[in-house]
């Protein structure tokens, strides 16, 4: 049976297919081909079939985030497919999951190789979008420090006197640091390579949302993460589809003015550090 006769469709592009990342593509993807990518190939086997049988258009590609070829290769295929609307990166690992130097590698560096490969084929009017996160509002880097960084180029990234020195001490500074470096990066390619194809590229920072990865930093630091749920304005955690939204909103037509900016989603919780409500653990 043929679910869909049209064959010039928009191209929506994936990496990472955790319940955040799918659950955009739930949202924005009807009518559109979607190329799936992720280093597992049995997450990808998983999520095509089951986005497959709810009648979305589904290519995977096993992409390895953490390799600048393997990522170019990943933005090459999904060019190949149709033009690139939509592009969409949720790859990374959490503080209790990973080390500093693999969560700087994957969620700065990675991160960063995404954003210059999806640089060179994104179409005119297209729309990126960088799953960030609110530690990336924790730990405020300098400013003098934040300007280098978003001039340095990706591949250099990790020789930077401060990365070597803070963010490689610790996880949890690792990812407070990468997560901020994530919004740069959106700004940098929105004032530079994003502009020059007339394409868009925003970030979103979610605070505590329910996903199975998130259980790992739940069992491992419960009572913290507790505590900062009590506190927020919100009194609960989050959920993908709450995060679907608020990126269908940054990725579709009534956001054409906005771009290079970042969207917190996290029920308050900054809010609360920030009034002194709650104290943060470092």
């Amino acid at each position: 049976m043929i679910f869909d006769r049209n064959e010039k469709k928009q191209v929506v592009a994936l990496l990472g297919a955790g319940s955040m990342g799918t659950a955009i593509v739930r949202r924005i993807g009807a009518g559109k081909k979607i190329l799936l990518g992720d280093i597992s190939e049995e997450t990808l086997k998983r999520v095509g079939e089951d986005l497959s049988r709810c009648g979305y258009d589904m290519k995977t590609l096993v992409v390895n985030a953490l390799q600048k070829e393997s990522i170019e290769a990943f933005a090459r295929k999904a060019a190949e497919l149709g033009p690139v609307m939509y592009f969409i990166d949720t790859a990374g690992a959490s503080p209790n999951q990973a080390s500093p130097e693999h969560i700087v590698n994957l969620d700065m560096v990675g991160t960063g190789y995404a954003v210059d490969a999806f640089g060179k084929v994104i179409a005119e009017g297209g729309a990126g979008l960088l799953i960030s996160s609110q530690a990336a509002y924790m730990y405020p880097i300098p400013n003098d420090i934040e300007l280098q960084l978003v001039n340095t180029p990706t591949e250099e990234l990790k020789n930077v006197k401060f990365i070597q020195e803070v963010a490689m001490q610790n996880s949890g500074f690792a990812y407070m640091i990468a997560k901020r470096m994530n919004h740069l990066q959106a700004q940098r390619a929105a004032a530079t390579t994003w502009r020059k194809r007339r394409a868009r590229i925003n970030s979103i920072s979610p605070g505590v949302i329910v996903t199975p990865l998130a259980y790992d930093e739940f069992r491992a630091s419960g009572e913290g993460y507790q505590a900062m749920i009590d506190a927020s304005a919100a009194q609960r955690t989050g959920t993908s589809d709450e995060i679907a939204e608020a990126a269908a909103f940054l990725l579709g037509e009534h956001a054409k003015f906005i771009t290079g900016t970042d969207l917190l989603i996290d029920g308050g919780v900054i809010a609360s550090i920030r009034t002194g409500e709650f104290k943060l653990w470092l």
